[in-house]
């Protein structure tokens, strides 16, 4: 399922080089996950970003209706290390408790049968409030140019896109970045891959997107590369909405707007899955929890069972999704960066720490 750039380059869905090839040649040595994955594990693993969310999101409701089997399912899910090797005392302290902040990675292969090359294209910080009624998502993009501490391995200990932190230490690396950034005490990590959501569209039988302004993918999965999205609502099959969610390359701010289209997406497949039909009925409910569960990989203390029952009546209504913000992109060296508002971004994240969701709001208008 890979395409080609119009350079010849492979493009696995929708991720592109990774932040090793991007930041420089000492540092291209990769962090790998675990490399013994039979065949079918590593196919359930590109499954999408949002299939955690509607796990999540879903699976709660789906468990009070009832019979699914989920501390079984839960058992079966891939734990990681996410904080091994995170010095606590360089951690932000938590402001406010009861609230929680799940730090999402999007990761994915150069090769999409090769267990080598991970790295992270999709960051998301989702902040849920201590009461537990709303979710509020801000994406970090990819390119943003941050401090990366060091890793044990020496690796990072400088500025960087902030996707380079996952190639030079992993997940734990990641933590210490975001949390550097933002000041965010990260509760916990989900590893995720925006790549096969292909798959759960299809499930519900396709998506509606409203498109601004239409445009051409030329990096599409059809056969000759090309697909016209035309403005206005439309539905959407799985093939189409990750063409759209994916592309970037058609448009002047390239990654922001692949941002509010995976949003977009996230957004309407969550309410696809909550009004049709999914919910009612048990069978289609439980198998669905069961493949999703099995492409993802989280910390060692999450309990999706337990919140996903916290969650439980959460719908796309519910959610807000933010993009932390930014001054635009620039060139750092040999490199096109984006670069922080820091100013508004600290404002947004102490408002996350503090748990004050109006103050969330407000920071990014």
């Amino acid at each position: 399922m890979r395409q080609q750039h119009g350079d010849g380059e492979p493009d696995t869905m929708l991720f592109d080089k990774p932040p090793a090839e991007q930041a420089g040649n000492d540092d291209q040595q990769v962090s790998e996950r675990a490399t013994s994955n039979p065949p079918r594990r590593r196919r359930w693993k590109r499954i999408a970003l949002i299939s955690f969310l509607v796990l999540v999101l879903l699976g709660g409701a789906g468990m009070v209706a009832g019979g699914l089997y989920y501390r079984s399912v839960e058992s079966s899910i891939e734990r990681v290390d996410a904080f091994e090797g995170v010095p606590e005392e360089s951690r932000p302290q938590a402001v406010a408790t009861g609230a929680m902040n799940i730090m999402i990675l999007g990761s994915d292969t150069r090769d999409p049968d090769s267990d080598s090359g991970s790295r992270t294209d999709t960051i998301i910080l989702a902040h849920l409030p201590k009461d537990r009624s709303s979710a509020q998502l801000i994406s970090i993009p990819r390119d943003t140019w941050v401090p990366v501490p060091k890793s044990p391995e020496g690796r990072g200990g400088r500025d960087a896109k902030i996707n380079a932190a996952y190639a030079w230490g992993g997940a734990p690396l990641m933590v210490q970045t975001v949390e550097k950034f933002t000041g965010v005490r990260i509760d916990h990590v989900a590893m995720v891959d925006f790549a096969g959501f292909k798959e759960i569209v299809d499930a519900l039988g396709g998506v509606e997107i409203t498109v601004e302004e239409g445009f051409t993918s030329r990096h599409s999965l059809n056969p000759d590369g090309r697909r016209e999205f035309v403005a206005g609502k439309q539905t959407m099959d799985g093939a189409a909405a990750l063409d759209y969610a994916r592309e970037r390359y058609a448009f002047a701010d390239g990654d922001f707007t692949r941002i509010k289209h995976q949003q977009q997406v996230i957004k309407s497949i969550l309410d696809t899955a909550a009004s049709g039909g999914t919910l009612a009925s048990p069978t289609k409910l439980n198998s669905f929890v069961r493949a999703t569960a099995d492409a993802v990989a989280v910390d060692n203390s999450m309990s999706l069972l337990d919140l996903s029952m916290e969650l439980r009546h959460l719908r796309g209504g519910n959610l807000t999704f933010l993009t932390c913000p930014t001054k635009g992109t620039g060139t750092i060296g040999n490199e096109s960066v984006v670069l922080a508002d820091k100013a508004k971004a600290d404002k947004l994240f102490d408002a996350v720490r503090r748990d004050a969701v109006p103050d969330i709001l407000n920071a990014v208008k």
